[in-house]
């Protein structure tokens, strides 16, 4: 599946010389569908010596001529958008249809960074002398070295690689193992549009091995993540050595606060359906449920029935909206989440297991889970699957203090009618983005990303492109 792929190192599609490959497996079956080859030192420190080389030359395109290179990779995204969304379903289980919408939002990303290339903008003040002018100009930051999860292997790099490419940097990108298909697609795409060799860089291997080589080098200036708290937690202690700039999206645990004046059944229809989406695997999740006593049935029960009607199956075939989980270490620990809320008193609503049809693949039901208590895991603990917990509540502090109390601050939701309730809940919640009546949040021209345990930096909007830029402070005496 990835003959024509594998390491793309200064400006060249390569095998690793050691020899060793790293299988990729379908979560459908749990087969082998191909294999990657495993970057060594040798190999990285010759994507290091292709980024200190190009450095000073990318930084010197002007940012009309980077945006005009972004247009054309649009262009060749597009080309190949349809065998993108195919491999990308095969390698993740998602509903092929959900995948092609994936990477136009990935496509989107280079459309929107085609334009910040051109908004790098700083700023002159007036001097308290009159012979003084006060400038401020951004540069890049640097190479960037950059790692991204599995559950969106398309939108993750590009809204990486865009920004990079857009502030003038160049970059290497390690994509995941499970889902690598993405990012060889967007390489492939910037190769063909005329991106400059060694400008971006694509290494597969082991990713404990890769990130220390990478961020030990003093060639690398900037880091980008998406993955676990613990991981991020690691690769900030790594990059404090060398002072390396750092952006981080992590994991979350999206509240969902259903008020009174809601409506009940449409809540618990469009909250089942976003939970669903890609088996719950997204960080913005919505993933406790807070609902106002007097509407636990309708919604609960709206919420049971949607779930329960999904079309479970293998994501390539027609119709499926729900496919299985990635791998089986994340399926494992959504049935140890739902075995412990069910011991301290939920009820299982809808779903709760590996569905009988499916004696291979990684597969768990939609399951929703009624009356949850507190302190069950699932209410502290992420669980990046197909679980909804919902609980009850009368009270607005006592709710907003139950959303808060966890160390993530991704996302939260608010179903209202009521603009003051809309406004002081999205003020009182601890997170970076909140959706109102809606859950779509993740848009290329918006600001991605979180707050406490859930990272640091912004992904997408006018503020993205700032993490690959560092500001300059010119004094300049005229006499």
């Amino acid at each position: 599946m990835y003959e024509r792929f594998g390491l793309l190192i200064d400006g060249q599609w390569r095998t690793a010389k050691s020899g060793e490959t790293r299988p990729v497996i379908d979560p459908t079956n749990e087969e082998i569908i191909g294999t990657l080859p495993a970057a060594g030192p040798e190999e990285l420190d010759e994507v290091l010596e292709s980024l200190q080389r190009v450095a000073p030359l990318w930084r010197a395109v002007s940012g009309w001529e980077r945006s005009a290179l972004l247009r054309r990779i649009v262009d060749e995204m597009r080309l190949r958008a349809r065998d993108a969304a195919l491999a990308m379903s095969r390698e993740t289980g998602k509903p092929v249809a959900e995948a092609a919408g994936e990477f136009q939002a990935a496509i989107e990303q280079f459309d929107w960074y085609a334009d910040e290339a051109r908004r790098i903008f700083g700023h002159t003040l007036d001097g308290r002398d009159p012979s003084v002018r006060l400038q401020v100009r951004y540069d890049p930051v640097g190479p960037v070295a950059a790692f991204t999860a599995w559950n969106f292997p398309a939108l993750l790099p590009a809204r990486k690689i865009a920004a990079a490419l857009a502030a003038g940097c160049p970059i290497v990108i390690k994509p995941s193992e499970e889902a690598p298909s993405s990012t060889f697609y967007i390489a492939d795409a910037a190769m063909a549009a005329g991106l400059p060799p060694g400008v971006l860089n694509v290494v597969c291997g082991r990713s404990s091995t890769i990130s220390e080589h990478l961020i030990a080098s003093p060639v690398i200036r900037k880091v980008s993540l998406t993955g676990s708290v613990p991981v991020g937690k690691l690769i900030l202690k790594q990059c404090a050595d060398t002072v390396k700039k750092v952006s981080m999206e992590l994991g979350g645990h999206a509240p969902v606060i259903v008020f009174e004046d809601a409506d009940p059944i449409a809540a618990g229809q469009l909250c089942a359906r976003t939970k669903f989406r890609n088996a719950g695997q997204v960080c913005i999740s919505p993933s406790r449920f807070y609902v106002h006593e007097s509407l636990y049935e309708p919604f609960s029960q709206a919420m049971a029935k949607t779930a329960r009607a999904l079309k479970v199956g293998r994501g390539l075939d027609k119709g499926v909206e729900f496919g299985p989980m990635a791998n089986a270490r994340g399926r494992d620990r959504v049935i140890k989440l739902v075995d412990d809320a069910i011991a301290k008193g939920a009820d299982l609503l809808a779903g709760g297991g590996i569905p009988p049809e499916y004696d291979s693949g990684f597969y768990f039901q939609p399951t929703v889970l009624g009356q949850v208590p507190d302190d069950a895991e699932i209410m502290s603990d992420e669980p990046f699957g197909p679980v909804a917990p919902i609980s009850t509540f009368s009270n607005f502090d006592d709710v907003i203090r139950r959303a808060n109390n966890v160390p993530y601050g991704l996302a939260g939701y608010v179903f209202t009618q009521s603009l003051q309730t809309a406004t002081r809940a999205s003020e009182a919640l601890e997170v970076g983005m909140v959706g109102v009546n809606d859950m779509l949040l993740a848009a290329a021209e918006i600001p991605f990303g979180g707050i406490k345990e859930s990272g640091m930096g912004r992904e997408g909007g006018a503020l993205g492109i700032l993490d690959y830029l560092e500001a300059k402070y010119i004094k300049l005496k005229l006499k």
